[in-house]
């Protein structure tokens, strides 16, 4: 098939890479800065001509994403370059938290262990890569807080001008993080939707066009950096599947391409090809998808976001629907919980594993623990669940009695009379 023009192309190194492709009509694109096809509007994603791989040259690389470069839309020698260098986070065995839970067998993947502490750094150094081949020289985002950091960050790292762009009301903590690599971090007065709205009339703009807008023109590449955690939860379990999987849901990116991460390991025969479940994960006060999967409908009705989860605040989520599709046909399902929940979950998964996730990792334990309950998750199949991102930067979701627990003089008797009595 004769490939489409997009709107520009290139002849840089996009390893295995070799087309953009429509999700809807299957059209295919040269490799540029384009996200949306012509022909139908679907959107696109990076089709791929992969070499032969094995499990001993993927071990044989650096502990980070890079060690999956041959499966990633980056130059050879992205080795080389300044960058970031997120990923082989750990897998933590959580066995406290699964008897808590009535689970057989559960592992957390921890992915607040990245630079900027949240999985985010695995995308944008994908999207960085991108931005250099297309010689964009600023690198921005719409972002609910997580990206903004990973974006300036990253951008520091690489020598490129960043500007950012995030709802005003953002976590404090998100917003010191996402200045202190000097960029620009610019606040809009709306949510997460209104501040994706303007980005996307911004890229039209004479400026707009000579910036590498992370999730929008470099969507395709940038997406592709969740694969990564997919491939290091096979290799980590010893190559092979999880029986289940409980994934956050904010715009269902991650999801997707974690589902289309596990097809390609299947594929390249680097695992048994053997059925997996995806469970999503929303809060309930931004939940159009877990919604739709309840109605059984296939369109998601969005929604205004109104939760303490605001990583995952996207109220018109734009991968919903493909959402939908891997969870029904993997014999998954779509749940939500309360803040509340959330918040309880957070405190579970600290107390039990000394894992202090952000709201995105409460939502995810808060919807295993009702799966279970529930009867929806089998309890005695091999679950892995995410977390996504550092507590440090949601303290207000957890601060409420968080103080020391006895105020004493410092004497023994003091100390029996407060706290060992």
């Amino acid at each position: 098939m004769a490939l489409a023009t997009a709107a520009k192309t290139t002849s840089t190194d996009f390893g295995p890479a070799v087309a953009l492709s429509c999700r809807e009509c299957g059209t295919r694109f040269d490799l540029g800065p384009n996200f949306a096809c012509s022909e139908c509007f679907g959107p696109l994603e990076i089709a791929y001509e992969f070499a032969p791989v094995t499990r001993e040259s993927i071990a044989a690389g650096p502990a980070n994403i890079w060690r999956y470069r041959s499966l990633l839309p980056v130059p050879a020698n992205v080795l080389d370059k300044p960058n970031m260098a997120p990923g082989w986070t750990k897998l933590v065995k959580a066995d406290r938290l699964a008897r808590e839970l009535g689970l057989r067998s559960l592992h957390v993947k921890d992915d607040s262990g990245n630079p900027t502490h949240s999985f985010k750094d695995r995308v944008v150094a994908i999207a960085v890569e991108a931005a250099r081949n297309f010689g964009f020289h600023t690198l921005s985002c719409s972002s609910t807080g997580n990206l903004a950091g990973a974006v300036t960050a990253a951008a520091a790292r690489a020598g490129l001008d960043a500007c950012v762009f995030i709802p005003a009301n953002l976590e404090e903590a998100k917003i010191v993080m996402a200045s202190v690599f000097g960029g620009q971090v610019v606040g809009i007065d709306g949510n997460y939707d209104d501040v994706s709205r303007f980005c996307s009339e911004l890229i039209g703009d004479e400026m707009g066009e000579k910036w590498g807008f992370v999730n929008v023109n470099l969507r395709p590449y940038y997406a592709e950096g969740s694969k990564t955690l997919a491939y290091e939860i096979a290799e980590q379990l010893g190559w092979r599947l999880p029986d289940q999987i409980v994934i956050p849901i904010a715009s269902g990116s991650q999801l997707t391409k974690i589902d289309k991460g596990f097809g390609e390991l299947i594929k390249l025969g680097l695992v048994e090809d053997k059925p997996y479940k995806v469970f999503g994960a929303q809060a309930a006060g931004c939940s159009p998808v877990s919604a739709a999967y309840r109605a059984g409908h296939d369109v998601i009705q969005p929604v205004k976001p109104d939760t303490i989860a605001k990583s995952l605040a996207i109220g018109n989520p734009a991968d919903g629907p493909y959402v939908l599709d891997i969870a029904r046909r993997t014999g998954g399902a779509v749940e939500d919980v309360t803040d509340a929940q959330v918040v309880d979950a957070m405190r579970l998964l600290a107390r039990t594993e000394g894992i202090f996730a952000e709201t995105a990792g409460g939502v995810v334990v808060g919807v295993l623990r009702k799966l279970v309950e529930n009867g929806v998750l089998d309890p005695e199949a091999e679950t892995v669940v995410l977390n996504t991102g550092d507590g440090l930067k949601t303290l207000d979701a957890v601060s409420d009695g968080a103080r020391p627990t006895a105020v004493i003089r410092p004497t023994l008797d003091d100390f029996r009379a407060a706290v060992a009595g």
